[in-house]
């Protein structure tokens, strides 16, 4: 019997990675959905009705968990997320399976050994109450990214949050600082500082997010501007008034 799945993952870099493990530790698996949003992913479902479902929990146009939903108790869900206390509460109930970015090959072949065994035990396990309590959750620290997908130079990569220095913007794009390379997104600062930890990246400027561990030094220029000297940079941030607080006793 052929195993048919939608892959639904908002990041193209990741969804590619994720579609070629699958090729190799699952070659008899016939994707018939690649979908770059919720909103395609609510579409594929409805139109493949797929035996496995690989969700991201956070997309535009509608969430994994709205795409679960809709799913009903047609597909085994694994879902795929940045966010730990999700995949924790999701493994603890047992009820679905969970994938945290990026994924891993190993912990991907567990899932995909705990899926045949559910796909031979029949119907997939009604989700709805997990969804529930998943969509009621508050919000909490644990929902902080833990990488970024960036651009450097023609390639991808994912860089772990705490490599990066600083975070500025540039143009129509924010640029990655760490210590070894330089990177771009396309996600703006205002966007980016909801998910990252305040304790650890602070705002200096409205174009300029730092990690605080990586401040060398906070010095006065001759004009009396605050700068900040980054650890292995030879360049400065400046630090805007708005923000000059935290260095008040300079």
């Amino acid at each position: 019997m052929t195993v048919t799945a939608v892959i639904a993952e908002d990041e193209a870099p990741q969804r590619a990675e994720l579609r070629a493990i699958l090729a190799e530790l699952w070659p008899d698996l016939l994707v018939l959905a690649e979908c770059a949003d919720g909103t395609a992913a609510l579409a594929a479902v409805k139109r493949h009705r797929p035996d496995v479902a690989f969700l991201d929990i956070r997309m535009p146009g509608a969430s994994g968990l709205d795409v679960a939903r809709a799913a009903g108790s047609q597909a085994h869900i694994v879902f795929i997320t940045a966010f730990d206390e999700f995949a924790v509460q999701a493994f603890e109930d047992g009820a679905a399976d969970y994938l945290l970015k990026p994924v891993s090959r190993d912990r991907l072949n567990a899932a995909i050994l705990r899926l045949k065994g559910r796909l031979a035990s029949g119907k997939p396990i009604d989700l709805s109450a997990l969804l529930a309590r998943l969509e009621t959750q508050p919000p909490t620290p644990a929902h902080r990214i833990r990488w970024i997908t960036a651009s450097v130079g023609a390639a991808v990569r994912m860089i772990p949050i705490d490599e990066v220095l600083f975070f500025q913007s540039q143009n129509k794009y924010t640029r990655v600082v760490t210590a070894g390379e330089e990177a771009h997104i396309r996600m703006p600062l205002k966007e980016l500082i909801g998910q990252l930890d305040p304790e650890m990246f602070w705002q200096v400027h409205r174009g300029a997010l730092v990690n605080a561990s990586a401040i060398r030094v906070a010095k006065r220029d001759e004009d009396g501007k605050l700068q900040l000297h980054i650890t292995g940079k030879m360049e400065t941030l400046a630090v805007s008034p708005t923000y000059a607080g935290r260095f008040k006793s300079l």
